[in-house]
């Protein structure tokens, strides 16, 4: 097992102590000697935002670096390498920012959220910033002359699709926020983005898009890692950076469908490596007392909280819209993983079709339409008994584990929800929480109907 520490330099004369307080773990320094070099590393948002004529504050940027960081450390050690349990990281950030003082008072709240959020242990030590960034953003003049009155995440896949349409069919003027950092992303993004300004050419269209990663090696001694548990909080903190520029006390849009948010464990196995948490009612609530707690008016909300992906592709406000490009979507888990595709189809990523992402999808279109027209990679799920001991099977076997369950003992869902993380913002809920998994696993189940897998030796 291998402790790391990641130490961010802001500013050519950024060179004092660290603060460091792991004192036997491996240190990595990223360092950016000017404003210009870090935007580029947060994906030129703050450039964007002032081309838009909108200005954020150093605190919104102060969590957009610590969100990289985030990303930095999440993405490039490995957790089969530097885990002592293949899957528990011990991690250490320091982070310059404007108010030392205060991202110190909320430290313990920050290491409690990204505990649960990925898994691992968390240390986080702030400083302040050297002299020469203390005034990092630079000044600019104007302002938009139409401001957007809300932010909505926008990663290209159908429940932010569905989101969007829903927000722009009443007519609202919305600034979507996207983040990136493989092709295949970028591909379906721009596809999504391109049909709604077409579609909604009558309302102001505002959008920004920042590729945000780091490069393979970036943790020297590591390997990269692929569970990405990190991620929502570039998602969400890259949103509030945008929101803080807007003012006011602006909405964030988090459109996820409510199955995906519990993220209830399909079997045994799920409860750790398997089942993420990044929209989850706990972390998000958390996340809305970070925000708060820097002064920073934004808050996220999830409106489909209480609904499944299928009824919200048959309660879309634009029915024949969503329908025409629903298709253009990309809701896989792994699309660049093409070693399960025929080869000659490889050249060409797309949905899986069998990830359980993929897998709530087509439920979701199948309910919603009665039919989908999605280029998968695994096109027919009952043309043959799939392999449940590779990854074309395994997602289903656990599904149909689980609706089994379901079906067999209905009076547990009311505790399985619990089983992700606590529920405890939101006691109000715990009912309708219970019906939308009930609902979400009875889509998957049609969708399965007839679908067989099995163990390939048996």
């Amino acid at each position: 097992m291998t402790r790391h520490t990641l130490v961010f330099r802001i500013g050519a004369d950024d060179d004092g102590a660290s603060g460091q307080r792991l004192s036997d773990a491996h240190a990595t320094e990223l360092a950016y000697a000017s404003f210009d070099e870090l935007d580029r590393q947060l994906g030129n948002t703050v450039g964007q935002l002032h081309e838009m004529g909108l200005q954020p504050s150093d605190r919104a940027l102060d969590l957009a670096i610590l969100a990289a960081a985030i990303t930095a450390a999440d993405t490039r050690i490995g957790r089969a390498t530097d885990a002592q349990d293949a899957w528990t990281r011990e991690i250490e950030l320091c982070v310059p920012v404007a108010d030392p003082e205060l991202w110190k008072s909320i430290s313990v709240l920050l290491e409690r959220t990204l505990n649960f959020l990925t898994g691992d242990l968390w240390t986080l030590a702030f400083r302040g910033r050297s002299a020469s960034v203390e005034q990092l953003i630079p000044p600019i003049t104007g302002d938009i002359t139409e401001k957007p009155n809300a932010v909505c995440l926008f990663s290209g896949g159908l429940d932010s699709f569905i989101g969007a349409v829903d927000l722009m069919s009443a007519g609202e003027n919305i600034l979507l926020v996207s983040h990136y950092w493989d092709s295949v992303t970028s591909k379906h993004q721009g596809l999504c983005l391109d049909a709604l300004q077409l579609r909604y050419a009558k309302l102001p269209f505002h959008s920004i898009r920042s590729r945000v990663g780091f490069a393979t090696g970036t943790v020297e001694g590591s390997s990269s890692e692929d569970t990405l548990r990190g991620r929502s909080f570039l998602f969400f903190s890259l949103a509030a950076l945008a929101a803080d520029a807007i003012g006011d006390d602006i909405t964030i849009h988090v459109p996820e469908n409510g199955l995906i948010s519990l993220n209830v464990p399909l079997d045994p196995l799920r409860l750790g490596a398997l089942s993420t948490r990044t929209t989850h009612p706990y972390y998000m609530a958390r996340f809305n007392e970070i925000l708060s707690a820097l002064g920073l008016t934004a808050s996220l909300e999830n409106r489909y909280r209480h609904r499944t992906k299928g009824q919200m592709v048959s309660e879309c406000m634009d029915q024949d819209f969503l329908r025409e490009n629903a298709k253009h979507t990309m809701s896989c888990s792994s699309p660049a993983k093409m070693r399960f595709s025929p080869v000659e189809d490889r050249r060409q990523p797309k949905n899986c079709g069998h990830c359980v992402p993929c897998l709530i999808r087509r439920a979701a279109l199948f309910y919603g339409f009665g039919q989908d027209e999605t280029d998968y990679q695994l096109v027919n799920l009952s043309a043959r008994a799939l392999n449940s001991e590779s990854a074309e099977g395994s997602h289903v076997r656990s599904f149909q584990f689980a609706i089994s369950r379901l079906m067999t003992h209905p009076h547990r869902a009311k505790f399985d929800i619990h089983k992700p993380g606590p529920l405890t913002d939101f006691p109000g809920d715990w009912a309708v929480y219970e019906q939308v998994y009930r609902d979400g696993l009875l889509e998957v189940r049609q969708l399965l109907e007839g679908v067989k897998s099995k163990p390939a030796s048996a």
